[in-house]
């Protein structure tokens, strides 16, 4: 051999060594690692596990369950593209150039590559036998009704902190684990109304939709829905864009129409502006400054109080207004927190869209709510005094007394009194027929306002609603329904009396067992019972 072939044999042996040197090294280094070479192990966290959340009979609605991420440590890694492309057969969706890139970097000992497994992906994971990889067991919340109450309870995100509803407004109560938080939905009555808002969805093809039902004497939310529903358990999975996201009930304002028309009267009513025997020109159209009001189907002649909210005169109910006055009308409205948000424990309350100034034209607008926007959960805690002998108590989700505020008295029981009267006869006689239900008595009003659109309304489509009190004889809850353009047709209709009212009505057919109220088919004070003047009997308002 000559001496150029035995230097070339001993270079050969050197490359050998050296490489040998660094597969030793390396299995030398796996062999004493504190971390395994393969996804064998799990890691516990040790952490406090999120309290369960119940309804007010202790049902379950949201808990903590076990779950798996599957992590990697770059450095035990030997062939980092092998492993990525080997996960692909367990998780399709995985970036293989991305994930390849993670987990070369041998800087790191620590890289998640995918979270919230399921067992079935555990296994098949393990089954691989891949190095460098890991589980760490986690805690992840689980919502076992699924759509039910989803946009109330909220949902967290992958770390287990809430993003949404009661999980954020509530976070550091929830994660500090503990007794579970008790609501205060009953899920038979949740489950009752949102079976009714998605028939009412299907059935009027609305574009988004809210129901609210709430406990007036203790203002305790007894059901609060919105429409698309949402999937807390996979919410995270929801386009930023998905209008399922909003909850309606809270988070968006709405000019709500000519349910505000009951405010106006009980303001002027407790003011001492008007009788309710007064009778007003409901005929003649009233022009301010340009705007020319009239009704849309006009009673003809004069009309009384108790008339105008039956049949839901727009031009009566800004007369009554121009007796009052912009100054109280606002006063009356502020007392009723319709000039903020909803004092509710969810951090998405919306603030209402206020006119700038009450002058004479927009006092005259807001009087049958125009030119005020607010959320369907502002308009039930004002509405609710009407059950509640004229108090507005503050709404609530929790059971929990030492958060409860006292009620605030916004109106005399006698002024209530007459002003439910006058809403029992909007649903015996009046626009509300669709609403009664017997046994029950409903009292009520419907709202049917145009939408609003750059430079006035957009007369094709509308936000309907139907705001009412139960039982009329001895009120205790208070409800609205609001749809978001609903759709007109051969069997139904784009006003509230033809969709809003017949959903609520269906609703308190459902749910008025539920609440334990017994029927009464006697003894109910009819409509159009005697009114009394409130002259005699006023708040300081």
């Amino acid at each position: 051999m000559t001496e150029r072939a035995r230097d070339r044999t001993r270079l050969v042996g050197l490359g050998l060594s050296a490489l040998f040197v660094v597969l030793a090294g390396k299995g030398g280094y796996l062999a004493i690692s504190s971390a395994p070479a393969r996804a064998h192990s799990v890691a516990k966290i040790d952490a406090p596990v999120r309290a369960d959340i119940v309804d007010r009979n202790g049902e379950l609605l949201a808990t903590s369950v076990t779950a798996y991420s599957l992590v990697a440590n770059p450095k035990l890694i030997w062939d980092a593209g092998d492993v990525a492309r080997s996960l692909t057969s367990v998780f399709p969706d995985i970036e293989v150039a991305d994930l390849t890139e993670n987990l070369s970097n041998e800087a790191r000992e620590f890289v998640y590559v995918k979270r919230g497994l399921t067992p079935r992906q555990r296994k098949a994971v393990f089954d691989l036998g891949l190095e460098g990889l890991r589980f760490e067991e986690e805690s992840r919340r689980a919502y076992p009704r699924g759509t039910l109450a989803g946009h109330l309870l909220g949902y967290t995100n992958v770390d287990g902190k809430g993003i949404g509803g009661i999980e954020y407004a509530l976070d550091s109560r929830l994660s500090r684990g503990g007794e579970p938080l008790r609501l205060t939905i009953d899920n038979s009555v949740q489950s009752a109304v949102e079976s009714e808002l998605s028939a009412a969805a299907a059935e009027h093809d609305i574009q988004g939709g809210a129901v609210i039902l709430m406990d007036a004497h203790s203002g305790e939310v007894r059901a609060m829905a919105s429409w698309p529903p949402v999937d807390a358990n996979r919410a995270l999975e929801l386009k930023r864009d998905d209008t399922a996201q909003l909850n309606r009930a809270t988070g968006a304002v709405y000019e709500l129409g000519s349910v505000f028309k009951p405010f106006t009267v009980a303001a002027a009513l407790e003011a001492g502006a008007i009788n309710p025997t007064d009778l007003f020109d409901v005929k003649t159209p009233m022009e301010i400054r340009g705007y020319m009001i009239h009704d849309l189907h006009p009673i003809g002649g004069p009309a009384s109080v108790t008339r105008i909210i039956s049949e839901s005169s727009n031009l009566g109910t800004v007369h009554i207004n121009a007796k009052l006055g912009p100054r109280r009308q606002k006063a009356f409205l502020e007392v009723l927190g319709l000039m903020d948000r909803a004092p509710i424990e969810l951090a998405g309350s919306a603030k209402p869209i206020l006119p700038e100034r009450f002058d004479d034209l927009s006092a005259a607008t807001v009087s049958y709510g125009h030119g005020i926007a607010v959320t369907p959960m502002s308009f039930l805690d004002a509405f609710s005094a009407f059950a509640n002998g004229g108090e507005r108590a503050s709404p609530t989700l929790v059971m929990d007394e030492t958060r409860k505020v006292a009620p605030v008295r916004v109106m005399s029981a006698l002024t209530t009194d007459m002003v439910n009267v006058m809403m029992r006869e909007a649903v015996v006689n009046g626009t509300g027929k669709r609403a009664d239900v017997a046994g029950y008595g409903v009292a009520g009003k419907t709202g049917t306002a145009e939408k609003p659109v750059d430079g006035g309304y957009d007369d094709t489509r509308n936000v309907t609603s139907f705001a009412a009190i139960f039982p009329y004889d001895r009120p205790q809850y208070a409800l609205i329904v609001t749809l978001d353009e609903p759709k007109a047709g051969a069997e139904r209709g784009d006003t509230a009396a033809l969709n809003a009212a017949p959903t609520a009505g269906r609703i308190i057919e459902r749910v008025a067992p539920l609440l334990g109220l017994a029927p009464n088919f006697e003894g109910v004070r009819p409509a159009g019972a005697e009114l009394r003047s409130a002259s005699d009997e006023r708040s300081s308002l």
